[in-house]
């Protein structure tokens, strides 16, 4: 029975490392866009694995404290503050390879700001497979030159920048620019003089352009407003509060502009008191007063009137409008005296 279950895990064993064997362990490489490149050029670092589908990959975040090596003490680099910076971390993209077998490449963009020599040593990868994490790590280590602009030591010594010099002023320099301010000025001005001929002939002036336009009389304003409130169709729709609510504003909104009665912020009754001193017809008193109770039982005792009450509610309203508008005083030009009445009076 020993001999048995020692046979069945070497079988078990032997399958195990064949699959790992077909899987594989990744393989990784990097290389550098440019080995050498100038102070503040961007390069680009890639960064590839080949694996198996099944395997996981985790890319490195570089926060560089890199070695420098300068000049003459190449040979024994100094540790010095980080001057690369990462622009761009790229995502890694995936690239099939056939089969099980895929490529992922990842990119670091990155600027370097002092000269030197970059040691940025063997490109690594974290890689997971099944009960196995281990590290990947490149064989070639990567190394960035960055040099400078050279100074020419045979070149003058540095002086100090010229002094500004302020040269006269030419009238070459304006004399178009005061052409076309002149000839602007002469279009404007004659503009001005043909309309001010132009409203001469019609007994105008020049300021009455300016004046503000004389406000809408209030009747027309609450006749427009009737109009607009009975295309509307509201209660046809059954929407009687906004119809007599739309009634009630109008006419409040009229009588404050046509009687100076702050009928806005006033009820039923104190409009009615306000308006018993004010030479309005009686008739058109109770017009007036009927509209406004049939308004207030609508919108509070959500009273739901008849087709032809709502007719004769706005016919109300119109012709409360119409016969309280002002009157209309036509002066009566005086006929000229005739040649004989003339004679006579001398």
């Amino acid at each position: 029975m020993k001999s048995l279950r020692y046979i069945t895990v070497y079988v078990l064993t032997f399958f195990a490392v064949q699959v790992a064997v077909a899987q594989g362990v990744p393989t990784i490489t990097s290389r550098l866009s440019a080995d050498t490149v100038m102070i503040g050029d961007r390069v680009t670092l890639t960064i590839e694995v080949e694996k198996d589908v099944m395997q996981s990959i985790i890319f490195p975040t570089f926060d560089f404290t890199q070695r420098v090596a300068e000049g003459d003490e190449a040979e024994q680099p100094q540790q010095r503050e980080p001057s690369i910076e990462v622009i761009n971390d790229f995502a890694p993209d995936t690239i099939s390879m056939g089969g099980r077998r895929v490529l992922l490449r990842k990119r670091y963009e990155m600027a370097v700001y002092d000269e030197g020599i970059y040691k940025l040593g063997k490109a690594q990868a974290l890689y997971v497979d099944k009960n196995i994490v281990d590290t990947l790590i490149a064989e070639r280590e990567e190394e960035l030159y960055v040099k400078t602009f050279q100074i020419d030591s045979t070149m003058k010594s540095v002086r100090d920048l010229k002094p500004q010099k302020t040269l006269k002023l030419r009238f070459a320099e304006f004399s178009g620019y005061l052409g076309i301010a002149l000839a602007v000025a002469l279009l404007l001005a004659g503009v001005i003089y043909l309309l001010v001929r132009y409203l001469h002939k019609r007994g105008k002036h020049l300021s009455d352009i300016f004046k503000p336009a004389p406000p809408v009389p209030a009747h027309i304003v609450a006749i427009e407003a009737l109009e607009k409130l009975h295309n509307e169709k509201l209660w046809q729709n059954n929407k009687h509060k906004q119809y007599y609510s739309g009634l009630s504003d109008i006419l409040r909104t009229y009588l404050a502009g046509r009687f100076e009665v702050g009928a806005m912020e006033m009820t039923t009754d104190e409009i009615v008191d306000a308006l018993r001193d004010v030479e309005i017809e009686h008739k058109s008193k109770m017009d007036l007063l009927s509209v406004l109770r049939d308004a207030d039982l609508v919108k509070f005792a959500k009273a739901t009137p008849e087709a032809n009450e709502n007719e004769l509610a706005y016919d109300k309203a119109f012709y409360f409008v119409e016969n309280t508008k002002p009157v209309e005083v036509v002066e009566e030009e005086e006929d000229e005296p005739t040649k004989n009445e003339k004679e006579a009076k001398q």
